[in-house]
């Protein structure tokens, strides 16, 4: 029994050798599907432009509890400071 599993294990090492070998066809075309994370260029920043950004996330990206929560205190800080100016 032991040899028939060595040989099942030599058989799938070979086949994932082969395929990253590149035989069996080549992988689809890469392509970026990550939505823009768009604020105004030019003039100063508002709290609604800060919230209308969403950043997108990785497998090792960030905590997105942890980002919005600071883009909310930000957000509530300038409405203050846009308060105090006029």
């Amino acid at each position: 029994m032991t040899w028939f599993f060595a040989i099942v294990i030599v058989a799938l090492l070979g086949v994932v050798a082969v395929v990253a070998s590149g035989w069996g066809g080549s992988m689809a075309q890469v392509y970026d599907d990550r939505p823009d994370v768009r604020v105004q260029a030019e003039g100063p920043l508002t709290a609604d432009d800060l919230r209308q950004v969403r950043f997108s996330t990785a497998f090792r990206g960030y905590r997105m509890s942890e980002v919005d929560a600071l883009l909310d205190r930000v957000c509530a800080e300038m409405e203050a400071g846009e308060g105090r100016e006029h």
